[in-house]
């Protein structure tokens, strides 16, 4: 009997006596690349996980079927190229997959992700699987809008140059009335920031209809302008029930004259998020992206999705801002996985580079770069260490530590602002903002008491806990 005819033997067959596995295989130039962490089942060789895992991501199902004849199946199946063990960890192992480019719809991250993560992760002879990343072609890249604007487009918008933005979320981000909710806005844009924003469950609820945050929002965005002669804006979440009150919320946004809205983008689902990011290009609105609910998937270590895919699919899709960690913060997130979130979102090229668990080169063409936010524990005292992470393209969004000043909401905004001016200046000037940074900081508050308020409160505070984010980049791989 020929391989041909073996192939459609009635009954079980293993995925790799199926075509799945094949470590001949020289992946396209147009081919989808994924990188999964597989932790199989005791018993269950790596090879035929890995080629199930191809399989039950393209076209195989538990049995051989006859309708297999009807396509030119081997066109279509997904293939396990090249198999790593991680170091360190008991029984995990780096898949590699490519993925025919045919196997995806157009311009649809909803069917990207349904193909190569929707199935996989519910499967028996799997432990545990995680997708580390992937490396989108050329190809398919060219289908996707991009950022909205990017970010040299939004500093032309806000006239904001040489320097990070700087943002504060409203707190308490629930219970406030509109009138107080616009009144922090306020005092925040007034006192130095460029935004303030709305949090992720701040949408329409009883004690303040959105309608009515809206409207204070955008008064207090217009008060401060006007008095400061800088541009401002206030992030408004249209994250809604249903698309048309999404749409509708967004649609007043406009209305008013707000330059900026934001959508919990996991929460309202990718294709939602797709139109939102549409509708923003096509009037003018920058749309930051909040990552509310990531944490139930890309946490853990060896199940889920790494946060660098889910930031692939954000900049694919027309984010303007995506919430990235700030490494010092509250937030999980460690140096080198935090950079590489940002040479995801901010660079034309991306290599390769383990360190930062970046498994593939990625050329992003023409698309824009998405600004990374930093947000989450981060105050007036860290500025040094800040812009030595994340350089001036991202936002700091200080929430805590500007409501949290002790001389209240506008002498908070001014701290930050006049730090961060002192270290860009200082590293301008050549010197070591990490090396003298704290010096740096106190000579500048002798000239900005709201500065040196800041920092006598908040000096000390670190969120260092005892760490679990160990580096998802443990393998040397030779492909």
């Amino acid at each position: 009997m020929t391989a041909g005819k073996q192939q459609f033997s009635a009954g079980v067959k293993e995925y790799r006596e199926m075509g799945y596995l094949d470590f001949d295989y020289t992946p396209k130039d147009t081919d989808v690349l994924a990188a999964f962490r597989v932790t199989p089942h005791e018993g269950v060789p790596i090879e035929e996980a890995a080629a199930a895992v191809a399989g039950e991501s393209s076209t195989a199902t538990w049995t051989v079927c006859w309708t297999d004849r009807l396509t030119t199946l081997e066109r279509y199946k997904a293939k396990a190229y090249h198999i790593e063990p991680v170091p360190g960890t008991e029984n995990q192992f780096i898949a590699y997959i490519a993925y025919d480019l045919a196997l995806f719809e157009e311009g649809s991250i909803a069917n990207m992700a349904a193909s190569i993560v929707g199935n996989v992760p519910g499967f028996k002879p799997l432990k545990a699987i995680r997708l580390e990343d992937l490396r989108i072609p050329l190809h398919y890249i060219k289908t996707f809008q991009g950022p909205a604007h990017g970010i040299q487009v939004e500093r032309d918008m806000m006239n904001i140059y040489g320097r990070p933005l700087l943002g504060c979320t409203v707190k308490p981000k629930l219970g406030l009335s509109g009138k107080n909710y616009g009144r922090i806005v306020y005092e925040g844009l007034r006192g130095g920031l460029d935004f303030t924003k709305d949090d992720e469950n701040t949408n329409s609820q009883p004690f303040l209809r959105w309608r009515e945050r809206y409207l204070y929002c955008i008064e207090a965005v217009k008060k401060a302008e006007a008095e400061t002669g800088s541009r401002k804006g206030h992030y408004l979440n249209v994250t809604a029930p249903d698309v048309e009150e999404m749409y509708k919320r967004a649609e007043f946004a406009k209305e008013i004259g707000m330059p900026i809205i934001m959508v919990d983008f996991l929460c309202v689902g990718f294709t939602a998020f797709t139109s939102l990011a549409k509708w923003c290009r096509d009037n003018g609105i920058l749309l930051h992206v909040h990552r509310a609910m990531h944490g139930n998937i890309t946490r853990q270590k060896n199940h889920g999705i790494n946060f660098r895919v889910l930031s692939k699919w954000v900049r694919m899709i027309g984010g303007d801002h995506l919430h990235v960690g700030t490494v010092l913060g509250k937030l999980e997130g460690n140096r080198s996985l935090v950079e590489g979130y940002c040479k995801v979102l901010r660079d034309t090229y991306v290599e390769k580079d383990l360190t930062r668990g970046l498994y593939f080169d990625q050329d992003w063409y023409s698309v824009p770069a998405v600004m990374p936010v930093a947000s989450g524990g981060i105050h007036a005292g860290q500025v040094h260490l800040l812009l030595d992470i994340f350089g001036d393209d991202v936002v700091l969004q200080f929430g805590g530590g500007t409501i949290g000043h002790p001389w209240g909401i506008a002498a908070g905004a001014t701290a930050n602002r006049y730090a961060v001016e002192a270290m860009v200046q200082a590293r301008n000037a050549g010197r070591d903002i990490v090396a003298e940074g704290e010096d740096i900081l106190r000579d500048a508050a002798k000239e900005c008491p709201e500065l040196r308020a800041a920092l006598d409160i908040w000096k000390d505070v670190t969120f260092n806990f005892e760490s679990t984010d160990t580096p998802d980049v443990v393998v040397t791989p030779t492909v």
